[in-house]
């Protein structure tokens, strides 16, 4: 038994020498106990390919179509008349696209959106889709995932959330808009989910809620 446990400290030992120095620069190759994903059978972007007859590893859209949630601006961001897309997902750096005046967040819909009652519903939709298993149906901040002793989402209708000199509760409405594409503390990005359009329309749909609420006095719970 003794020599058991000599001859399994000896291995350990010799195991933790080869593979303890994996930090360390070297000219070659690391050992690769497990590869963690690092060798994939993928295509990567605009490489070639003998799959394919055209010899194009990405594929082209479909002919008479156009991607989802996507639209080739026509104009370059730089030129003083360029207009972002107004619907789909856009990197631009206009008030429509980020929320923000500036270095500041804007407050009002942008000029490229049009409220009325069909953009009120998509944005009811959209909410209860995205937002309300956090925030709540009502925008009271107690979704359904408070009950599982997760913290509590914003509460929209909390006191001074609807007086802009009330700075600690007030959220102007390009702050509502960078939340929902970036995320905020304990929130995830949306950005990737929620279209351009959407996410204004749900802005819109939240305010709607805070004037319904503040008009007939009601107290949401």
């Amino acid at each position: 038994m003794k020599y058991f446990f000599l001859s399994y400290l000896f291995v350990a030992a010799i195991v933790v020498a080869a593979f303890g120095t994996r930090g360390s620069k070297s000219e070659l190759p690391p050992i690769e106990i497990f590869q963690d994903m690092d060798h994939q059978a993928k295509v990567k972007y605009q490489a070639k390919s003998d799959f394919f007859a055209d010899g194009l590893g990405g594929r082209r859209p479909v002919k008479n179509t156009v991607p989802m949630g996507f639209e080739i601006p026509s104009k370059p961001a730089s030129s003083p008349d360029y207009k972002p897309a107004t619907f789909g997902f856009t990197n631009g750096l206009d008030y429509y696209s980020t929320g923000k005046v500036g270095d500041y967040y804007g407050d009002g819909m942008p000029k490229e959106i049009t409220v009325n009652k069909a953009f009120l519903e998509r944005g009811e939709l959209k909410y209860n889709i995205n937002c309300a298993i956090c925030h709540g149906t009502s925008g009271n901040g107690k979704g359904i995932t408070s009950k599982y002793g997760i913290m509590t989402a914003f509460n929209f209708h909390q006191a001074g959330s609807t007086d802009t000199n009330n700075a600690a509760a007030y959220r102007a409405d390009g702050a509502i808009f960078d939340v929902i594409t970036h995320g905020k503390g304990l929130m995830g990005s949306y950005g990737g989910n929620i279209a351009v359009q959407d996410r204004w329309a749900i802005v819109a749909y939240i305010r709607a809620m805070q004037v319904a609420v503040k008009e007939n006095n009601v107290s949401v719970q």
